[in-house]
This record gives structure tokens, C-alpha cells and sequence, in this order.
């Protein structure tokens, strides 16, 4: 590295995060960033400080200061207050210089520790950690919560090709890893609630659950974190003009790449083990220093670390005085509400490279299946399905009794269980996977976009919050709403979604897959601040808020039956204009068909149907994904073809999921929605991988 005297290259459109391809302009100098910064941060701290449930203020602390005050002062000012600050300040500077390390050296503007999947890599960790007992004291659960992190930060790297991935693959890797990751840590906490304890609240990210003796434990880290960073900062300055470029001067790129991720992923194992996961914060400090001008990593990252602190600091003072019930409210929700719309303006933002159809994850390729013995074989699984979902639970039902007991006689009791309690139930899974299946499926044909489903496009998360609304909001509201509730929230999430990501007249596929993205951790973060605001029972709040069937009835199966009697003869009257939408842009103007005006429609029907599902079942995580990519590649890219077989799958899979999350623990439950993640998820995951050795 020595004998580089070469400034970086200004302007290139290569540049790294922050660059637009015109000359740098400094709106304000380095020193009036990092002076702003310590005062917004003295600030802060101070209103901090001097908030709080007791008659403590900043008068009393202003006495204390001044050598006066009492012991009851000093009581809530060193147990709770100061704790509660000092983790603010530790972990918000980690998460930003994380953040800003991660998008230098990945050179993406979208890169942050939790949109790669470290934070949830870490969070993992942590609670394999809590479960086991494997970690007694601070320093080793920040060792366990680092080793998470690293795992997951090479997983993302490995599933999205490598060096080679484009910007998006990273994100959309990210993303996938964090929500297998995610789910399998909601299945632990759900297996192992004792030993766990508060987990769900600090899984939000909490400072209420600040020991001032862990932060000061992982204070030397942070510090050495940083400290390595700024070693790096004129290499990383150099690394911004391009690879190409740096290694003519010289840069070891894979070496000082692999440094940073380290760096960064010891940085984000610090926060997570004093505040819990907390997502944002990584993204959006380094980019408001930026924004302000600075550019050279020696100024950039310290600016960073203040401008962290200060934003998780508001975050938490803001969560605790806008709760909407007086509840506490994790400082990660409301970080997440006001950083995802930072991750939906750079998504809109980021460049996007066309895709060919196939191209990202294809699944059309190999020989096609017989059509009519698949759909007969699908049907014939899902029946089994149901049956063994109506014979196996706490109370065993003899499958000889079970005839009988459909047609209404046999056993009074077990005639209760199977006909009052497990049929409607599982009727309601499988009529719930058909749907997000059949949805996903039209999103996906029309989009001619493999990654995408209502999921990760955002319609659910915007569906699931309409419903939330209605549940904690507007708990007088009847129950027959719900839908229309869910309905007009995942419509108006799929206008944000389509509206932001219409560039000069057109979509392009990455881009409404990262948009949607952020409209997703948008509607997600806002239901979360529903419904932890509302203190929800902790296994009430979890199980719905990750998808479950538990204790739904004949009024559920209605209403799901009512939305695939109005849905199926629309879809069956639209499957030649699927075809048709399939094939690209210029092929149904030349046939005369109104393009807009088609696409518009059957989007909406998909979105109609997946706000039903997500209404009575929750938000359900990747049925709308990868059942479409089964059947695609049984049966090909044919809307008849496909959409019945998806069907079929999305069934299977959500009947399935009911019988193993309510047999496994009876009787205590795992939410279904879990258990269709936990197989869906690394679904996706292959095939991202697959569709880029594919490219």
C-alpha cells in the first residue's frame, strides 16, 4: 500500500455509494459535519437523559451536575437512564460505521448490516447462545453474536455470485438470507419461550434492555472497529473509483473487501449484543454524511458514528414518547419507519440492468411432466395431506373412524375435534397457500420477473397492516372489514411499489423487486409498531404477525371461499392475456391488446387475492414464490398450466406446514407461517444461486 499517491477519481459513474457521475460538491466542509454531529449528539443525549416515567428532569439532573440532587436521583439516573443512553451511543456508532464499511467496500448505496443479513446472522446467534447457555458473559455473546454474523455474511456473498453479483443480487441475498434466518429464530423463540425470555421485545431492537456493564464490555471493540476502519479509510478512498482502477495502484481488493466485512460484521455483533438487532441505522447515517459532502473515509466515518448515535438515540426517545398506548415501543421499529423510506428512495435511485425472463432464477428449463397425471397426482397429495392433518394432533383419530366421522357420525368427541376444530382450519391453509401461490404466480408472469411475489413486492406486508389497523386501531370495527381492510392496505402498497419503481414509462424488474423491498420493511415496521405498541401478548403478537391458522373457524373458511369464487372464473377468463404479458412489451400491442390497461387488471386481482389470504392468516412469507417456481418447472411458463399446479403446491405446502407446527410441540403451537418460510426461504435461496451460475 505504501507508494500511493494518487487521488482518488472524481466523478466516475463507478464511484461507489454517494456518486452521481458529476463533480463532487461539499454543501458543507468536513469539520461543520463532524461539529454538527457532536452538538446534535450532546443534544440528544441530553433530552435522553432527562426523560423518563419517573418526576426526574432536567432540572434534577441539572442539580446533580452542579453537586446538589439525592439519592433517588441518583438511583434512576445510574439504573436506568445513563445505561439506557450509553447503549444508544455504543450501538448506533457501531451500526453506522458498519454500514458505511459495508456500502465502501461492496461499493452499494443499499448495503447495510441488516439489509445483508449479518444482523439477522447475528441475532441467531445470540439466541442459539440464550437457549443453550453456551455464552455466560458479555464479551463471549459478542463473540457468538460475530461468528452468526460471519456465517451470514458469506452466505449472502455466496448466493449472490460473489464479486461478480450485481448491486441488486446482493440485496435481493440479503434479503432472503434474513428472512430464512429470521424465521428460524422465531421457531426457537416459539420452542424455547423460557428460556428465551424477553427475546421478542429485544428482537425488535430495545435499549430498554441496556446494561451499562455489557456496553462498556464491548466499548474497546467498537473503538478497535472504528480504529480499523480508519486504517483503511485511504484505501477504501481509492477502492470507490472502481476495481480496475485500484488494483493498477496497487490495492490488495479482495484482502481490503474481506477486512472491512470483518470489521464490519464485529461492529454489528457489538450492537446486537447490547440492543438487539436494530435495522437502519447502518443505511441511513453514512448516507446523511454523505449527502452533506464528505467523502474521504477519514472524516466519513467518524461523522458516521456521531450522526448513529444521534439517530438511534432520537429513535428511542421517539419511540418512548409517540407510543400510541403509552406502551413501550422498541427503538428498532421506529428506526425502521423512518429508514425504510431512505431504502425506497435509493432503490428507485439504483441503476437496473435489464433482465432477460429466466434470467435471475430460471425455472423453465428440463423436461415438462404430463399435465393431466400432475394435476391428478397434486390433487391426489393434497387430499392425503388433509387427512393426515385430520388424524394426527394431541387427540389421535384411528384413520379407519375417519369416513364415518366426515359423514357425521362415529365418536362424539373425536366427531368435535375432526369436523369443529382441525377441518376448518385446514381447509382455511390450504385455501390461504392456493391463493398467495395463485397471486404470486400472476405477479411473476406479468412482471416476467422470477424474483418476484406479493411478499417481496410489499403487498403483503401492506395487507397486514391494514389488517393490524383494524385489530388494534379500530378494535370495534366488525370482523367481516378485516378483509376490505387488508385489501386497501396491500393495494395502496402495490401503487407505492409500481409508482415509485416507473422510470420514463417502464419497470424494471430489479427495480420493483428492491422497491418492494422497502415497501415491505415499511408496512412491516409500521404493523410492528401496531402491535408492540398495543402490548399484544408475546405469542399472540409473534404467531400473528408470522402467519398462522391457530383457532381459525367457518367464518375464516367464508371468507377465503368467497375470494376464490369471485377469483377463479376472473383468472380462468385471463389466462390467454397472461400468456400474452409473458411474451414482452411488443407482441400484445401488435395483437391489440390494451397493455396498461391488462396488466393493471390482473395485477390487481392477484393483489385482491393475496390481502384476502394475508387478512385471515397473516403475513405468510415466500408461498407466492416458490410454489410458482415448482410448478414452472413441472409444467412450464403456461398460465393454465402453471396457475392450477401452483395452486396445488401452495396448498400442499401451507397443509402441510399446519400439521407439522401443530403436532410438533402439542400442545403448545408453532405458527404455520414459520414453518413455510423455513422451507420456502431456502427454496428462493438455491434458486438465486442456481439463476446466477445460469446468467
Amino acid at each position: 500500500m505504501t507508494g500511493i499517491a494518487t487521488r482518488p477519481a472524481e466523478g466516475r459513474r463507478d464511484a461507489g455509494p454517494g456518486r452521481t457521475g458529476k463533480a463532487e460538491r461539499l454543501p458543507a466542509g468536513p469539520a461543520a459535519v463532524v461539529a454538527g454531529g457532536v452538538l446534535a449528539l450532546l443534544a440528544v443525549s441530553a433530552a435522553h437523559l432527562g426523560y423518563g416515567r419517573g418526576d426526574i428532569g432536567h432540572g434534577d439532573l441539572l442539580r446533580l451536575l452542579a453537586g446538589g440532587g439525592d439519592a433517588d436521583t441518583w438511583s434512576v439516573l445510574l439504573g436506568g437512564r445513563l445505561p439506557r443512553t450509553l447503549a444508544g451511543l455504543v450501538a448506533g456508532a457501531a451500526l453506522a460505521v458498519a454500514g458505511c464499511l459495508l456500502q465502501s467496500s461492496v461499493r452499494n448505496p443499499l448495503a447495510s448490516p441488516d439489509t445483508l443479513g449479518v444482523t439477522a446472522g447475528t441475532y441467531l446467534a445470540v439466541t442459539v447462545s440464550a437457549i443453550t447457555g453456551f455464552s455466560p458473559g458479555d464479551l463471549p455473546r459478542g463473540g457468538v453474536a460475530f461468528a452468526g454474523g460471519l456465517l451470514a455474511a458469506a452466505l449472502v456473498h455466496t448466493v449472490a455470485g460473489g464479486s461478480r453479483g450485481r448491486p441488486a443480487h446482493l440485496v435481493l441475498a440479503g434479503v432472503s438470507v434474513t428472512l430464512a434466518l429470521s424465521s428460524v429464530t422465531a421457531v426457537l423463540v416459539v420452542l424455547f419461550q423460557e428460556e428465551t425470555g424477553a427475546v421478542f421485545f429485544w428482537g425488535h431492537g430495545s435499549l430498554a434492555v441496556a446494561d451499562s456493564a455489557r456496553s462498556l464490555t464491548v466499548l474497546p471493540l467498537l473503538a478497535a472497529g472504528l480504529g480499523g476502519g480508519l486504517l483503511l479509510a485511504r484505501t477504501l478512498d481509492i477502492l470507490g473509483t472502481g476495481d480496475e482502477t485500484a488494483r493498477g495502484l496497487g490495492v490488495p481488493v479482495g484482502r481490503v473487501r474481506l477486512t472491512a466485512v470483518l470489521l464490519s460484521v464485529l461492529l454489528t455483533a457489538c450492537a446486537v449484543a447490547v440492543t438487539g438487532p436494530i435495522g437502519f441505522v447502518g443505511l441511513a447515517a453514512p448516507h446523511l454524511v454523505r449527502l452533506a459532502g464528505v467523502r474521504r473515509h477519514v472524516v466519513l466515518l467518524p461523522a458516521a458514528a456521531l450522526w448513529g448515535a444521534t439517530l438511534l438515540l432520537a429513535a428511542d426517545l421517539l419511540a418512548r414518547v409517540t407510543s400510541p398506548t403509552g406502551n413501550e415501543v422498541a427503538a428498532g421499529v421506529v428506526t425502521a419507519l423512518f429508514g425504510a423510506p431512505l431504502f425506497l428512495w435509493l432503490a428507485r435511485r439504483l441503476p437496473s440492468e435489464p433482465v432477460a425472463p429466466g434470467t435471475v432464477m430460471p425455472g423453465r428449463r428440463g423436461r415438462r411432466l404430463p399435465y393431466p397425471p400432475l394435476l391428478a397426482g397434486g390433487a391426489a397429495v393434497v387430499a392425503a395431506l388433509l387427512a393426515g392433518g385430520l388424524v394426527l394432533g394431541d387427540i389421535a383419530v384411528p384413520v379407519a373412524d375417519l369416513p364415518g366421522l366426515l359423514a357425521g357420525g362415529g365418536d362424539e368427541l373425536l366427531r368435535g375435534v375432526v369436523l369443529e376444530y382441525r377441518l376448518p382450519r385446514l381447509l382455511v391453509a390450504a385455501l390461504a397457500g392456493a391463493l398467495l401461490a395463485v397471486a404470486g404466480g400472476i405477479v411473476q408472469t406479468v412482471s416476467r420477473n422470477p424474483l418476484a411475489d406479493l411478499t417481496v413486492m410489499g403487498v403483503s406486508g401492506g395487507a397486514g397492516f391494514g389488517a393490524a389497523l383494524v385489530l388494534v386501531a379500530l378494535p370495534a370495527v366488525p370482523y367481516a372489514l378485516l378483509p376490505v381492510a387488508a385489501l386497501l392496505g396491500g393495494t395502496a402498497a402495490f401503487a407505492l411499489t409500481y409508482g415509485l419503481s416507473l422510470r420514463k414509462g417502464s419497470v424494471a424488474p430489479e427495480r420493483l423487486v428492491l422497491v418492494g423491498i422497502g415497501t415491505f420493511a415499511l408496512t412491516s415496521a409500521a404493523t410492528d409498531y401496531l402491535v408492540v405498541g398495543a402490548r399484544f401478548q408475546v405469542a399472540q403478537a409473534l404467531t400473528w404477525l408470522s402467519g398462522s391458522t391457530y383457532a381459525r373457524d367457518a367464518t375464516d373458511l367464508s371468507v377465503l371461499a368467497g375470494a376464490a369464487a369471485v377469483g377463479v372464473p376472473l383468472l380462468v377468463v385471463s389466462f390467454r392475456r397472461l400468456d400474452l404479458l409473458a411474451l414482452g412489451e411488443d407482441t400484445p400491442r401488435t395483437l391489440g391488446v390494451p397493455l396498461e390497461r391488462t396488466r393493471l387488471a390482473v395485477l390487481v386481482l392477484a393483489v385482491a387475492l393475496a390481502a384476502c389470504a394475508v387478512a385471515v392468516v397473516g403475513t405468510v412469507a415466500f408461498v407466492g414464490l416458490v410454489a410458482p417456481h415448482a410448478a414452472r418447472m413441472l409444467v412450464g411458463s403456461r398460465a393454465h398450466r402453471l396457475l392450477p399446479v401452483a395452486g396445488l403446491l401452495g396448498a400442499a405446502l401451507m397443509i402441510a406446514a399446519d400439521t407439522v407446527g401443530r403436532t410438533a410441540i402439542a400442545p403448545a403451537e408453532i405458527p404455520s407461517g414459520l414453518l413455510a418460510a423455513l422451507i420456502g426461504t431456502p427454496y428462493f435461496v438455491w434458486q438465486l444461486r442456481r439463476g446466477h451460475r445460469g446468467a
